[in-house]
């Protein structure tokens, strides 16, 4: 029976860290899934662009990104979903208004605000893409700025409560923890992604398991018969049907081993 794997990629697939490190074990257990005939996904909350060749390198079938705004088959664009201009000027204000540093994440650029207040964590994410050598140069004031998701830095002068009750009529909030949220599209998930992919291959809800490390990965378990937390995933084990060990003691390789995709 032909099964397929949904897959995080911080924490889970790869240190969420500069290094981005791979377990030999992940890329092991990939190649022998693969071999046996199963489908594998990235599902993850990063925009296509920021979809490195580390990550392609490990041979996905295909990519669910920007939180079920962008999909991918066999390298194929299949469905996208963004935001219109005017909604993503009116969240930018939002953000000064309320004191909190942004990050506006479209499948084709990042967008910074340097008249949003700058606070440390998007500094440093910042730098990570300049090292990374990606255009840190856009900005909010860009005629071409638009974004599909986007995720704010907060300290205890951010008024959250205003934040919160201006981007509900269109966008959903994930708090990371440590000042740092997300916010996603409404109607859009890692859900709604996997949604679709099941439709495209007319695969059964209970052929289909996500394994993921942070409460972000909440709506991938929605979507599937089997949900797995990675062993550094603290947060999310009590939600998962199977916890699995951690990305550094073959955590990949021990789940997908045990539930017989190879």
């Amino acid at each position: 029976m032909r099964k397929i794997m949904f897959f995080d990629i911080d924490g889970t697939l790869m240190e969420d860290s500069s290094s981005h490190y791979v377990p030999e074990s992940t890329v092991k257990a990939l190649q022998l899934a693969k071999k046996a005939g199963h489908l594998l996904y990235v599902n993850t909350g990063r925009p296509l662009i920021n979809v490195d060749e580390d990550v392609r390198a490990l041979g996905f079938d295909g990519y669910i990104c920007g939180c079920g705004t962008y999909i991918e088959i066999d390298n194929q664009e299949v469905f996208y979903h963004t935001n219109a201009k005017k909604i993503c000027l009116q969240m930018a204000q939002l953000v000064r208004d309320c004191n909190a540093s942004p990050l506006y994440e479209r499948r084709d650029a990042f967008y910074f605000d340097n008249q949003a207040v700058q606070l440390p964590f998007i500094q440093e994410l910042r730098n990570i893409f300049k090292m990374q050598e990606k255009n840190i140069w856009r900005s909010v004031q860009d005629e071409d700025f638009s974004f599909d998701k986007f995720v704010i830095a907060y300290d205890e002068h951010t008024n959250l409560e205003k934040f919160k009750a201006g981007i509900s009529p269109h966008f959903e909030f994930i708090d990371r923890g440590y000042g740092f949220a997300e916010m996603t599209q409404k109607n859009y998930s890692k859900q709604t992604g996997i949604a679709y992919i099941l439709d495209y291959y007319h695969i059964d809800k209970s052929n289909a398991y996500a394994i993921g490390d942070s409460l972000n990965d909440l709506p991938m378990f929605a979507g599937v018969g089997t949900s797995i937390a990675m062993g550094n995933g603290e947060k999310l084990i009590p939600y998962a049907d199977y916890v699995t060990s951690d990305l550094w003691h073959n955590g990949i390789y021990q789940a997908l081993e045990y539930f017989e995709f190879f």
